[in-house]
């Protein structure tokens, strides 16, 4: 333990700061020099709070060895509190323990590193270079975050006072946007009310328009009741000729008609039918009776095709039976003759040999088994016997080695310790060599010290740098009274200044107004014909707005006319499309039915093949009585001649020849017949379907010849109009763009004549105020310029820098001289230091010698000892050697005989498992009864094959019985088609009937209603609908126009600039004016707290340069400096607009009237003891909570005079305070001189001595101020 060491360990246990130069690791032991893997360590400090309650506080931390790398960590830390008795603990795992530390003793973190625990190796801080003592005074006066706060409050302001002017430049232009919205939204309420009342024209015409529509419709469905009735009366009559000549064409068909009743009639046909469906029903209940037949032929095949299956799988299973008993009987006999057992030589075997076989087998394996039991046994003894005289041997041999294993190493550490002694013998042997060196440099380093101080002139550099000051202080008064004339001077050059500065903005407010005029007079002039003022360029503007304006209007009219003609455009081309696809339509259909389009010669021609088809089947029907009745006559009459013509055949071939030509004719007549009957109903079929379309075939015509070319001479007609409306809205677009362009030109110049026209205002203001600046400056006399004035006080500055830089020359050779004497008195001192410590080496030179002797003799010793026990081991590794071999022998033959013993026993058992296998088989094959079930199978094959045969008959029975009723079907077919015939005619005479019933009453209905008064009101209901159409038109277009702006205007509306203008220019407003309030009030916090830091500054420095001055007085001893005191200079860099102060902080000594920096100018003893004062006058300040102060060797490079001068001023601390409840002064010295000094008041009666005992452990021992002169170290 070290004494700075308690000033570490109590910074670190207040603030949790390592010492300088630490990280923590170099804190804690090194765990390498303790021979550990970790190393922990403890800090314990009790002490009161500032307010009186009992604090113990406790951090730990560790130090582990990782290889090559040491690693440091903190542990938990507690704070522990007694309240009201008892004992609450706070962690770091709850809290931040250094703030509570901090909180605790009342003082700040800074005050406690640099004033109350300062290191020895920080302690002279007060005089370090000018930033890091900056850094610390500015943390002990806690004024770095007051400091900040200023910073952040006038940033802030300045940040504020630009978002002012920026708010005051965006209003401008929002105000501009706010009026330009609502001229817009005003624009926009008038187009919505001429849009509503378009709306409401056009609701009027749609309201008018629908009511005619309704008549128009009425009447337009009553004409097409007419044209429907007429095209249905048309096609009545046609049908009605068509059915009388159907009806005539069926009676010339039929052979006979039949002449009874209707319902006798229909009687004999629904008996004909009921026969036929008998016949029928009789076929359909063969053909289920064939498919039962069918599908009980597959079942049986099926059945027939399983059995094969199984019987095929039971004849595998009965061939695999006899092989297992085949194998069984033939592994039996084999396993027998390997054991030599007899009656199994002969196969096959029953029952009772197989469980004979299994009987002998047991025995055998069991005497088998107990042979083998034995000689495993007998082996097992003898290498029990063997093991345990390679025990005895091993146990033996073993305590030999280990006895010198252990010999062994007290012989190398005796060895390594001989080494060690010997080594330090060697460099004992110069050290006499050393010390004669030793006394040579001592005496040589005194001659330089006393040739040194021979040679230094420090009181004449003093007397030097004291002429020096004196010539500074003549220039310092010049320099004062020259800064005072150019005060004086500078008050007429700030006028002189602004008034050029007036001079200078008013020529830039000129040269903008020339650069506007240039830029635009070109372009306004073309437009006006001169170049404008603001009011002029906004009358011009106006005027052209309304041309615009007036320019749109009559694009909409032309606009709304466009439309209407182009609506009606479209309603022509709709409606000639529709007549065009109607027409294609109707064409479509006339062209389906009839092939082309000549309807009129198809149909007639149509009726032409009719008729003729109806004579030829008329022909056709009565062709086959004419032919038989010839036949007749020319085989059964005895005559030779033409039943026609009468001619004579002249030989039978002919005859015969005539005959077989009317039979063939005969036979070919019933086809004829019927496929002219088919042609004769589809071409009646296609005449019904053109006689249908008579009425589409005149709307076709007019089509053509009406509707089409009216449609289209319109749609020209509104293609001409359009092309001229066009042609108009292009010329007047022309020239509303032209305006357009001139009005955006004109809008962009506006801005820069508004601008131009203020700089003209303000060139007027400036010629005014420089007019008052001028006023000012008559009668004053300017003979001495601020020019000539700042350069003599450059040429007086020049020379203080002079005067400066040599003073600093002078005292920087004094100080070198100093050092040089210093330095030689250092080295006189280390010389005679290292001298004696080698003069107490050589004393152990004696003691080294004997220990070699002693070392040696007992090496030998070991050496004989160690090789007589080796000497006994080696028999015993033969002995042992030969065991072992045995032993491996007896090892090797048992597991031999083990092996074969067990591979013929496994062999047994495979075949004795197999023949178990096989036996099983065979016994589940007998058990599950297969052979019984083969037979039955067998059996059920043979009866399926004769169902099958019987079934196969019965389908060639029903099949026969259902071709006979197919032919009965057939023959009844001939004389049902007669029925339906007669059936078919007396319908048709009734529809005949209805046709005509139907007419008649169609033609009285077309008499009842007025065709000409209908056709002369859907006229006049035309006209009008048109007329109002053409006026809806105008209206929409209208409309049209009066929407197109209305989206314009909104469109307008929802740009950028215009959106919301209103709310941005009021929510503008109310930043601008609040931004400006908090502006206000920034400024009054900012002066409140510089002047308050400045007053805590000035008292707390007064106070501070108080204590010093008085403490050095009654300290110092030497008579070149009558106090010290710290200096606190404001930043001469920061102007004072910023109104931010800095101060930048200094230690001077004080000789008369003059004041030096102390840093680099005092001794090192003026060093320590300037920095103990200032610490000292440091914690009488600030440490009114924490009465703590802890002194590290205070009394280093003090002389004698200022140790005991020091001591008298502690002493003075100490009974000052005495009364203060929590004041301690703790101070760590070497100095015991300084400790007597000390004790001799009769506040200090006992110290604390700090020491390392018998295992170089630090301890701390108290002792008595009395004690000093008697402690021997």
């Amino acid at each position: 333990l070290r004494g700075p060491t308690i000033i570490e360990c109590l910074k670190y246990i207040s603030t949790g700061d390592f010492p300088p130069g630490t990280k923590g690791s170099s804190f804690v032991h090194d765990p390498k020099v303790a021979n550990e893997t970790d190393v922990r360590a403890q800090i314990r400090l009790q002490f009161r709070d500032v307010n009186g309650e009992l604090l113990a506080v406790q951090r730990s931390m560790v130090c582990t060895q990782k290889g090559k790398k040491t690693e440091f960590k903190t542990l938990e830390g507690v704070i522990t509190r007694t309240k009201h008795g008892e004992k609450v603990s706070l962690s770091s795992k709850c809290a931040e323990i250094d703030r509570e530390m901090i909180s605790a003793l009342g003082v700040s973190k800074s005050v406690i590193n640099n004033v109350i625990f300062c290191h020895q190796e920080e302690s002279n801080w007060p005089l370090s270079e000018g930033k890091a003592l900056k850094q610390k005074f500015d943390e002990i006066f806690s004024a770095t975050r007051y400091i900040k706060a200023l910073e952040t409050l006038r940033q802030v302001r300045l940040k504020q006072s630009s978002k002012v002017k920026e708010c005051q430049a965006e209003l401008k232009y929002l105000k501009q946007n706010k009026e330009k919205a609502q001229e817009i939204q005003d624009h926009l309420s008038n187009r919505e009310a001429q849009l509503a009342a378009s709306k409401d024209n056009v609701k009027s015409i749609e309201n008018q328009l629908d009511p005619l529509k309704t008549s128009l419709d009425a009447v337009e469905q009553n004409l097409m009741k007419v044209m429907s009735l007429d095209n249905d009366v048309k096609a009545l009559e046609s049908r009605k000729k068509q059915m009388e000549k159907d009806n005539q064409d069926l009676q010339q068909k039929m052979e006979k008609v039949f002449q009874g009743p209707d319902e006798q009639l229909i009687d004999r046909y629904q008996n004909h039918q009921k026969t036929v469906k008998e016949k029928e029903k009789r076929l359909l209940d063969c053909k289920r009776d064939l498919d039962r037949a069918t599908k009980e032929c597959q079942r049986f095949n099926s059945e027939k095709s399983e059995l094969l299956i199984e019987r095929g799988r039971l004849q595998m299973q009965a061939d695999r039976h006899q092989e297992h008993i085949s194998m069984r009987d033939s592994l039996i006999q084999s396993l027998a003759a390997q054991l030599e057992l007899e009656g199994f030589g002969r196969a096959p075997f029953d029952e009772r040999h197989i469980s004979s076989f299994h009987t002998l087998l047991k025995e055998r394996q069991k005497r088998d088994a107990e042979t083998a039991n034995n000689l495993m046994r007998e082996f097992a003894r003898k290498e029990a016997m063997k093991q345990k005289q390679i025990d005895e041997i091993r146990d033996k041999k073993t305590g030999l080695e280990r006895t010198i294993d252990l010999k062994s190493d007290i012989q190398n550490k005796k060895q390594v310790e001989l080494k060690n002694v010997k080594h330090e013998l060697q460099q004992l042997e110069g050290f006499s060599d050393r010390i004669l060196e030793l006394d040579q440099e001592i005496v040589k380093t005194e001659h330089e010290l006393e040739k040194a101080e021979r040679n230094s002139n420090i009181e004449a550099l003093e007397l030097e740098v004291q002429t020096l000051q004196n010539e500074k202080i003549n220039l310092d008064r010049a320099l004062r009274k020259l800064d005072q004339e150019m005060e004086q001077l500078n008050l007429h050059t700030m006028t002189i200044t602004q008034m050029d500065m007036l001079k200078k903005d008013k020529a830039e407010k000129e040269e903008q107004i020339r650069r506007v005029k240039s830029r635009h007079s070109d372009e306004l002039t073309s437009l006006l014909g001169y170049f404008p003022n603001k009011n002029q360029l906004e009358d011009w503007l106006y005027n052209k707005s309304r041309r615009i304006n007036q320019t749109r209007s009559n694009l909409a009219v032309l606009n709304k006319r466009l439309a209407s003609v182009e609506c009606d455009r479209t309603h022509f081309s709709n409606e000639l499309k529709k007549k065009e696809a109607q027409l294609s339509l109707h064409e479509a259909k006339i062209l389906d039915v009839c092939g082309s389009q000549d309807f009129d010669s198809d149909l007639n021609k149509l009726q032409e093949e009719i008729e003729k088809s109806s004579k030829q089947r008329a022909v056709l029907a009565g062709a086959t009585a004419v032919y038989s009745q010839f036949i007749t006559q020319l085989t059964e009459e005895n005559q030779s001649c033409c039943p026609v013509c009468q001619r004579v055949f002249q030989t039978e071939a002919e005859l015969q020849d005539v005959i077989s030509d009317l039979q063939s004719k005969l036979r070919l007549a019933p086809d004829k017949l019927k496929s002219t009957e088919t042609e004769l109903k589809r071409k009646e079929k296609r005449r019904d379907e053109m006689m249908s379309l008579k009425p589409l075939r005149r709307t076709v015509v007019d089509l053509q010849d009406k509707d089409i070319p009216d449609l289209r001479n319109r749609i020209q007609n509104a293609n001409r109009d359009l092309t001229s409306l066009k042609a108009e809205i292009e010329e007047q677009e022309s020239l509303l763009q032209t305006a357009l362009s001139e009005e955006e030109g004109a809008k962009a110049c506006l801005q820069d004549i508004t601008l131009m026209e203020r700089h003209q205002t303000d060139i007027r203001d400036v010629e005014r105020k420089i007019a008052q600046q001028e006023a000012k400056l008559l009668g004053v006399d300017l003979s001495r310029t601020v020019l000539q004035v700042s350069h003599e006080k450059q040429e007086k500055k020049h020379l203080w820098d002079t005067v400066t830089g040599k003073i600093e020359l002078k005292q920087k050779l004094k100080q070198d001289q100093q050092n040089q004497i210093q330095q030689l008195k250092s080295t006189v001192n280390e010389l005679k230091g290292e001298k004696l410590q080698l003069a107490s080496g050589m004393q152990r030179r004696r003691q080294l010698e004997e220990q070699t002797v002693e070392l040696t003799t007992e090496v030998q010793s070991l050496c004989r000892e160690i090789k007589e026990a080796k000497e006994q081991v080696f028999p015993l590794d033969t002995t042992l050697d030969k065991l072992q071999r045995e032993k491996e022998d007896l090892v090797n033959k048992r597991t031999a005989s083990n092996k074969e013993m067990q591979e013929k026993i496994n062999s047994i058992e495979e075949k004795v498992k197999d023949i178990n296998k096989y036996v099983k088989e065979i016994e589940n094959y007998i058990q599950q009864g297969k052979a019984e079930y083969k037979k039955q199978k067998e059996s059920e094959l043979d009866e399926v094959n004769s169902q099958l045969a019987a079934c196969e008959k019965q389908k060639d029975k029903i099949s026969k019985e259902m071709e006979m009723i197919r032919q009965d079907i057939d023959t009844q077919k001939v004389q049902e088609r007669w029925l339906e015939d007669n059936l078919t005619l007396r319908r048709r005479n009734e529809d005949l009937k209805k046709v005509e019933d139907n007419i008649k009453k169609l033609l009285k209905e077309m008499g009842e209603m007025k065709v000409p008064q209908l056709k002369t009101e859907q006229k006049h209901l035309e006209e009008k609908i048109e007329t109002l159409k053409r006026n809806h038109h105008v209206a929409l277009g209208r409309q049209r126009g009066f929407e197109e702006e209305i989206v314009r205007f909104k469109k307008e509306l929802r740009e950028p600039q215009f959106k919301d203008a209103e709310e941005k220019y009021r929510e503008m407003m109310i930043i601008m004016r609040t931004t400006e309030l908090a502006n206000k009030d920034l400024d009054l916090y900012y002066k409140a707290l510089d002047k308050a830091i400045m007053t805590f500054h000035s008292m707390k420095m007064e106070e501070i340069n108080k204590i010093i001055r008085d403490l050095w007085r009654s300290t110092y001893r030497g008579q070149d400096i009558e106090y010290i005191e710290i200096r606190s200079d404001a930043d001469e860099n920061v102007s004072a607009s910023d109104k931010r102060r800095s101060y930048n902080y200094r230690v001077v000594m004080i000789k008369g009237d003059t004041a030096l920096d102390m840093r680099g100018r005092c001794s090192a003893g003026q060093k320590v003891l300037a920095s103990l004062i200032i610490r000292l006058a440091l914690a009488e300040t600030f440490c009114l909570n924490c009465g703590i102060l802890a002194l590290d060797e205070p009394t280093t490079n003090l002389d004698r005079e200022n140790i005991e001068s020091l001591a008298h001023a502690l002493v003075e601390i100490i009974k000052s305070r005495s009364q203060q409840r929590n004041f301690q002064l703790l101070v760590i010295t070497h100095d015991e001189d300084f400790v007597e000094l000390l004790g001799r008041s009769e506040y200090v009666e006992t110290f604390y001595r700090i020491k390392k005992n018998i295992d170089q452990c630090s301890e701390i021992i108290k002792c008595s101020v009395s004690s000093l002169g008697s402690y021997v170290h």
